[in-house]
């Protein structure tokens, strides 16, 4: 009998571990290496979130405290 070398399981995805997606802000302070209580300091971050608050997930907390709004989709 041939001895099956290799894992047989190559393919298929591990169900105990779930794929990681960040949302695009998560992403962003990411790429900016911010933590969270420097993201209100952030000047590149502002500048981010002011091209994208209508496009993207941006914390609510934040919109607040730097006085932006939102569109509303209707």
């Amino acid at each position: 009998m041939p001895r099956h070398r290799g894992n047989p399981n190559w393919c298929r995805p591990d169900p105990l571990r779930a794929p990681v997606c960040l949302s695009d802000f998560e992403y962003q302070t990411k790429t900016l290496h911010l933590s969270p209580d420097q993201y209100v300091n952030s000047a590149a971050l502002k500048d981010w979130v002011c091209r994208n608050k209508n496009l993207k997930y941006v914390p609510p907390d934040l919109l607040t405290a730097w006085g932006l709004t939102v569109k509303s989709a209707g």
